[in-house]
């Protein structure tokens, strides 16, 4: 026993709402005063990013030449500026700058 061939369907075309041209003969918007195209305004470019490098607590630590524990306080009391990033801290390496430019003293 074997089942009737269906015969393919027609391909049917989308009925034109009334007043509505096909795509391909649409005009292109034009300005109202001027009558020229219209064309998107420039895109401002964005100035390039700047990279910070950021430097682990140990790594903060050898270049100060104190323990991790002195970095932690320092980040704790709000001395050192860091980020927290997971269960862990980054220290950008212009913080640690600053932090050593400020922490000089002259001796007399």
């Amino acid at each position: 026993m074997s089942l009737p061939q269906r015969s393919a369907a027609p391909a049917l075309s989308r009925p034109a709402i009334f007043g509505q041209r096909p795509m391909a003969a649409r005009p292109m918007a034009m300005r109202p005063a001027t009558g020229q195209p219209m064309t998107a305004p420039p895109v401002p470019q964005r100035p390039a990013p700047r990279t910070v490098a950021f430097l682990t607590v140990t790594e903060v630590a050898a270049i100060m030449r104190v323990s991790k524990m002195t970095v932690y306080r320092l980040v704790h009391g709000g001395d050192l500026a860091a980020v927290r990033v997971g269960r862990s801290f980054r220290v950008p390496e212009p913080a640690v700058r600053d932090y050593l430019a400020g922490a000089r003293t002259d001796v007399a």
